[in-house]
């Protein structure tokens, strides 16, 4: 391994001083022992030699001298020897991406099969797999942009969303680049942090050029442009497959200007690419945001060093065994004891009196809460935000929905949403999330859901809309024992907020569809 120590320095230089004081250790132990110093002012110095008996000592190595190297090394270790940079894992796989689909009707074209928008869909599919753990939002854009998902690391949900996407869930028509790069600086707004715009798209307006590069001023927002599509265009195709044809019968061609990409990707000052039949494109992607992401982090966080004082644990170890010599006597006592400490085995949090006396019973919640013990994490808590966190993922709605209900915060109303939709409340959960936006105007989870939430509620009213309002000719009730009786069925509540939309009446499809048009119709920003 080469190691290159030209920027080799302490963190914490200041411990260097416990070393100096080690190496002078054995110099004063040897003056402490000298009795001929501590009796010349007693005794004549010429009658000194010839009074003391001085025995030769024939061990060199005295605790001391372990001592002494104890010190040095130790001093060493905690004064943070480093000489290489730090960069932390989420440097590594966390640059958080924004990715905008392009659903204008041309994305049906079949020059890349099966279609355009299909292949885009294949290929983000791929792409976050390989990002997995790394925060990626959704955007929908045609004639307007929508959010479809917030940043996420949910890779499942992301999956779901993207193959529910279809060219006619938009009824404005165009390619409003605009909107979406609004859409994504509210997006990184919220997050703090840099990130990445990866256009997926077959076309530009190029009527829109012009003022692209003023919405990009003052963001840490890169845009990346991946181009999908072939120059010679392909056959326009419907839902079921089949041919659509032109004013003239002919098939109809979807279009493809190269000429209009380069020129958006010009006026954005963003790289363009092209859809892949390897993974070239997903390796350009990567390399682009994470540069992109690192360069800007670079100028945002402290400078951090790899502290290498951890290695010197091992010498010092060594040194702790050969204190153990015949003559030198070593407590063993308070080594054992942490060390059984250290090993006994995790049980579940519990309180007592012991525990009572050294933990709070927010920190024995807190624990309790990290090892997975939901139920007894919610039992513990005395904060009534953590409290009702625990009881929501230990899937005890009524304490959460008890707990949540005492604060007035922006999260416990997102909750108190949350529960509200699980129990198909959807204009008590509407009321919620309002109310959660209302103190925190940037809380993008809280869009999602209250569009979500809107989307259902009209899906439902339609259904008891249309519902046949049949009446029977004739009732009988069965009243013999055991019949005719009420019993509660119980179903199987959902596990986590990535499953619990499977319990839902609506299809991810239908309900974009639904949710685009309502923002398109009240003409605000989502």
């Amino acid at each position: 391994m080469e190691i290159d120590l030209g920027d080799f320095h302490f963190l914490r230089p200041l411990w260097l001083l416990l070393a100096l004081f080690g190496a002078l250790l054995p110099l004063i132990w040897r003056r402490s022992r000298d009795l001929q110093r501590r009796l010349r002012g007693n005794i004549a110095e010429h009658l000194l030699p010839h009074l003391l008996i001085t025995p030769q000592d024939h061990q060199r190595l005295r605790p001391v001298h372990l001592l002494c190297a104890v010190l040095i090394l130790g001093a060493i270790a905690a004064a943070g020897p480093t000489w290489e940079q730090d960069r932390p894992d989420f440097l590594e796989n966390r640059a958080p991406l924004i990715v905008a689909v392009d659903l204008s009707p041309s994305m049906d074209a079949s020059d890349v099969q099966p279609s355009r928008l299909e292949a885009a869909k294949h290929k983000l599919h791929d792409l976050i797999q390989r990002r997995a753990g790394a925060r990626t939002a959704l955007i929908a854009y045609a004639g307007s942009a929508h959010l479809v998902l917030p940043p996420t690391d949910d890779p499942a949900l992301l999956d779901t969303f993207i193959q529910a996407l279809g060219t006619g869930l938009i009824g404005k028509t165009g390619k409003d680049v605009g909107a979406v790069i609004d859409q994504a600086g509210r997006l990184l707004d919220a997050e703090k942090t840099p990130g990445s715009l990866l256009l997926l798209t077959d076309g530009a307006d190029t009527s829109q050029l012009d003022g692209l590069a003023k919405r990009l001023d003052g963001s840490d927002l890169q845009v990346l442009v991946l181009a999908v599509g072939s120059e010679d265009g392909g056959i326009l195709r419907d839902a079921n497959g089949q041919p659509r044809t032109d004013a003239n019968g002919r098939p109809a061609l979807g279009s493809f200007d190269p000429a209009a990409l380069k020129d958006l990707a010009s006026a954005l000052d963003a790289p363009l690419g092209s859809l892949t039949l390897n993974d070239d494109d997903l390796d350009w992607i990567d390399l682009h945001a994470q540069q992109h992401f690192q360069s800007a982090s670079a100028e945002q966080r402290e400078l951090h060093w790899k502290d290498a004082g951890y290695w010197l644990c091992w010498p010092l170890l060594l040194l702790a065994l050969f204190s153990v010599r015949k003559g030198w006597s070593v407590n063993w006592m308070p080594a054992l004891a942490l060390a059984v400490g250290i090993g006994w085995p995790a049980a579940p949090a519990q309180a007592n009196g012991l525990t009572d006396a050294f933990f709070t019973r927010d920190q024995q919640g807190r624990w309790a809460f990290e090892h997975g013990h939901l139920p007894q994490a919610a039992a513990l808590f005395v904060d009534p935000y953590w409290k009702g966190v625990a009881a929501y993922q230990a899937a005890d709605y009524d304490l959460a929905l008890a707990t949540f209900a005492r604060l007035d915060t922006p999260q416990a109303y997102f909750y108190l949403g949350n529960i509200y939709v699980r129990r198909f409340k959807f204009d008590q959960a509407i009321a919620a999330y309002t109310q959660a936006l209302k103190l925190q105007a940037q809380f993008p989870e809280a869009t999602a859901n209250l569009a979500l939430a809107q989307a259902l509620l009209k899906d439902t009213e339609s259904a008891e809309k249309n519902a046949p309002e049949t009446k029977p000719d004739e009732v009988k009730f069965d009243k013999s024992p055991g019949k005719g009786q009420s019993k509660a069925v119980k179903t199987e509540q959902a596990t986590s907020d990535a499953l619990w939309l499977q319990n839902l009446s609506t299809s991810p499809a239908k309900f974009l569809k639904q949710k685009f048009s309502l923002q398109d119709q009240a003409g605000a920003r989502p």
